[in-house]
């Protein structure tokens, strides 16, 4: 019956990549349209293999919360290295002069969103990061990958290894998996940060489901400072 379940959870994770990716292509919409509002920035990063696009429903939802939604457009289908897409990462947050950012991310995303928070000339401008199914610890499977892409999601890569043993920036980050991931069979705990674990099954479907964006929500209002009234 588990694997019942599980069958029909891979199937329905594909169906919604399928569907977004489709959606993404033929209705590409202008990221400027998200810049508006008056709370603290959002900057998207999306997982290897997808574009900004794939985070519509993520991205309408904070916008309509009253965020400015900022995308790295350069990122394009984020094939790069974390290091490589880091880099683009920061140097549009400087270009921008964004502060008080809170990233939101999926996947990848959440290991260049960890990356950028480490580094001495952008970790100022990071406010948080909500990390969505992302492999911290890296994924067995990596290591059988034909794509050097994949591979370096390996627990073996060297940069896996050093963002997982960085704890500094942990108490900012608010991790949320995932009852079951067939992409990432190790989880995605990290030491220090937010857990946060929902019901859902699959590695994509998740950024579709409201349960997910109450939680990016309440992360959200979590991570605001302190107020100094009174």
């Amino acid at each position: 019956m588990r694997l019942l379940r599980y069958g029909g959870a891979w199937v329905l994770d594909y169906a919604y990549v399928a569907y977004w990716q489709v959606h993404g292509f033929l209705f590409r919409r202008d990221a400027s349209q998200y810049l508006h509002g008056e709370r603290p920035p959002v900057l998207l990063i999306p997982g290897i293999y997808e574009t900004w696009q794939f985070m519509h429903p993520v991205a309408d939802h904070l916008n309509r919360r009253g965020h400015p939604v900022h995308v790295v457009s350069t990122l394009g289908y984020n094939r790069g290295t974390v290091t490589a897409m880091a880099a683009r990462v920061a140097a549009y947050l400087e270009e921008q002069q964004l502060t008080e950012v809170i990233i939101v991310a999926h996947s990848k995303g959440g290991l260049i969103g960890k990356y950028v928070m480490t580094e001495p000339a952008s970790a100022g401008r990071i406010r948080q990061l909500v990390a969505v199914n992302s492999p911290f610890s890296g994924s067995i499977y990596a290591s059988f990958a034909v794509l050097p892409s994949l591979r370096a999601f390996s627990p073996r890569n060297r940069t896996l290894k050093a963002l997982h043993v960085n704890l500094e920036a942990n108490a900012r980050i608010t991790s949320v998996y995932s009852s079951f991931d067939p992409h990432i069979p190790g989880g995605s705990e990290l030491p220090g940060a937010v857990h946060v674990r929902l019901e859902t099954m699959g590695h994509f479907r998740i950024l579709g489901e409201e349960g997910l964006l109450r939680e990016v929500d309440r992360a959200i209002l979590l991570g605001e400072p302190p107020s100094d009234a009174g």
